[in-house]
């Protein structure tokens, strides 16, 4: 069965950390291209980050640039959001999901996803 598997959410105070995992079995990640997303209560989906295929170009929403980080290590077929400096706004379910599709920048990265996970949530809150 081909699916993804997020862990790695929880409550984290503001400025703080937080790492999320993005798992896949029946099919190899290293083969797509990743992308996480959120979702905040009462506001729409939106990209957050995505990762090329080789793990040689990434991509970052403004609103997380330079404080999220996206890797991938392919020999355990995990695609990772090292998440610093969290804020409030920060909040909500973030989704990993992935495309057999070439990087082309942030146009390729957010759309017509094949596979999706079924998200963790994340809170930043004191």
């Amino acid at each position: 069965q081909l699916q993804i598997v997020e862990s790695g959410g929880g409550l984290v105070q503001p400025g703080g950390s937080l790492r999320l995992s993005c798992a896949a079995s029946g099919f190899t990640l290293g083969d797509y291209l990743v992308s996480w997303f959120r979702q905040a209560p009462g506001k729409e989906r939106e990209g957050v980050s995505c990762i090329s295929q080789r793990g040689d170009w990434e991509n970052y929403a403004n609103s997380v640039r330079g404080r999220f980080t996206i890797s991938r290590d392919k020999s355990k077929n995990v695609v990772y959001l090292q998440m610093n400096a969290l804020k409030p706004e920060d909040t909500a379910i973030y989704y990993c999901a992935a495309v057999q599709r070439t990087y082309n920048g942030a146009v390729s990265c957010y759309n017509d996803m094949d596979y999706w996970g079924k998200g963790t949530q994340v809170t930043v809150s004191s």
